[in-house]
């Protein structure tokens, strides 16, 4: 594995079933760029491009093309996969990096399937269970400094001529990033929900199968936004930077499709050896006011149903994150977390995580939480595979990144919706307990939709 930061970190290069090596150079960029205008500037590499902003804006990360692919459909054996061929790729990596800053250098950007054991539609085609892959360019944003990334393979052989291959290929990148220029969504030409009549039933069905061990299952659905054109990425991105400022906004392409959202619930950060997570379960609408929506806000708080299902995930976090961790804080009480057109119940988490442990298994420990399975997880999971009739893919997913040091952070896919063509297929979920009411439970997934079709140009 590579050493700390140097102006060269080299590792001994050994023979190899692969003959190529990955090397790696980190600049810091001078004159600052707008992250999404970098975005844009690549539209010709459509179907492999990654965008990436935290909600506090501190850290951003654009990926422009693919250095590497590594994805796996080995089901639940994906994550073991993705695991041994990153370190594998690392043990071999070159990487010229003199800068003490996370997400930069060799970087993979990507996500997991939110069920490797469903079946399998051609609305996710073009996407592999676990999808994942390091740039050739990359932008980091850090806490306000700026810096490239550039990756290439190269013949073990030829190693001695990697700097020129590395300054070849910094010729693509243009000197300066022009503003791009907004293109207006087309309009919706037709919108095409599920029976909501049918819909409820299926809650019914869940809502008898839950019995003394099964509390709560998380049932979703997903609505067709039919366009008069083909939608633009850069404009569905520059909506959801603008209305949901503080979220997760991602988007992850392949092909001519691209899964793109604004999520408000961190799975998992790591940074050296703190890890973070969230409990995010429980939600309402906003308020038209300041008093409402405080109103709304304290009856979310004491809400049994709400409060109950929330639990079940602080429950579930908890007992995850104290298997990996030396030490554990988690507040008594959940807090309010506003987004624009929706509110939850959340609980932070932090610990202090044990060597052994790395970024991916922690994602394969936490996830699905209850916020987004059910609880016990396996169960929910069976019934949801019986009665949900919908290829999540990477909807309520794992998605993110992890640098070469072993820091990285995903957020769970919510809020989101996949584009293809002049087509969006947009997704929503809620937690379904004892005590559910289906007509409710269909108005909280409405409710939950708004984020991507206001993003889409909706109401």
């Amino acid at each position: 594995m590579n050493d700390r930061r140097g102006t060269m970190v080299q590792t001994e290069i050994r023979d190899s079933v692969s003959p190529t090596i990955l090397v790696s150079e980190v600049k810091m960029v001078e004159e600052k760029m707008n992250i999404l205008d970098f975005f844009s500037k690549y539209h010709a590499y459509k179907g492999k491009r990654f965008f990436w902003k935290d909600p506090s804006g501190k850290n951003m990360i654009v990926g422009i093309g693919i250095c590497e692919k590594i994805e796996s459909s080995l089901g639940e054996s994906s994550y073991s996969h993705v695991e041994k061929r990153w370190k594998s790729l690392l043990e071999k990596a070159i990487v010229y990096n003199e800068f003490n800053h996370i997400g930069i250098g060799p970087v993979l950007l990507g996500g997991f399937a939110f069920d490797p054991l469903k079946e399998k539609t051609e609305l996710w085609d073009g996407f592999s269970e676990a999808h994942f892959y390091v740039p050739q360019f990359m932008l980091s944003e850090i806490d306000g400094n700026q810096f490239i990334t550039t990756n290439i393979l190269i013949h073990s052989d030829k190693i001695e001529y990697a700097k020129e291959v590395l300054r070849k290929q910094s010729f693509a990148l243009p000197k300066r990033i022009e503003e791009y220029t907004p293109v207006s969504l087309p309009s919706i030409q037709k919108v095409m929900e599920v029976d909501r009549e049918k819909w409820k039933v299926t809650v019914d069905k869940v809502i008898r199968k839950l019995d003394g061990n099964l509390k709560k299952v998380v049932l979703a659905r997903a609505s067709k936004v039919n366009f008069t054109k083909d939608i633009v990425t850069e404009s569905v991105l520059r909506n959801l930077i603008q209305q949901q400022s503080n979220g997760y906004i991602f988007a992850l392409e392949a092909h001519d499709k691209c899964f793109t959202g604004a999520s408000p619930e961190r799975l998992v950060k790591k940074a050296g050896d703190t890890v973070f997570s969230t409990c995010l379960a429980g939600s309402i609408s906003r308020g038209n006011n300041e008093v409402e929506d405080s109103a709304l806000a304290e009856e979310l708080l004491s809400d049994s149903k709400n409060r109950e299902e929330h639990n079940y995930v602080v429950k579930m976090i908890k007992n995850a994150m104290e298997e990996v961790c030396t030490t554990v804080e988690i507040p008594a009480n959940p807090q309010i977390m506003k987004m624009r057109d929706i509110q939850h119940l959340y609980t932070p988490v932090s610990g202090k995580v044990k060597e052994t442990e790395s970024l991916i298994s922690l994602i394969r420990l936490l996830h699905p939480t209850p916020a987004l399975g059910g609880f016990p997880r396996d169960e929910a999971l069976e019934v949801i595979r019986e009665v949900e009739g919908l290829d999540r893919g990477l909807y309520g997913a794992p998605i993110g990144w992890l640098d070469y040091e072993g820091n990285g952070e995903f957020a769970v896919s919510i809020r989101s919706g996949l584009l293809h063509g002049n087509s969006a297929t947009i997704f929503a979920g809620c937690g379904i307990v004892a005590d559910s009411d289906p007509e409710l439970e269909y108005t909280e997934t409405a409710i939950k939709f708004k984020p991507m079709l206001t993003a889409l140009g909706g109401k």
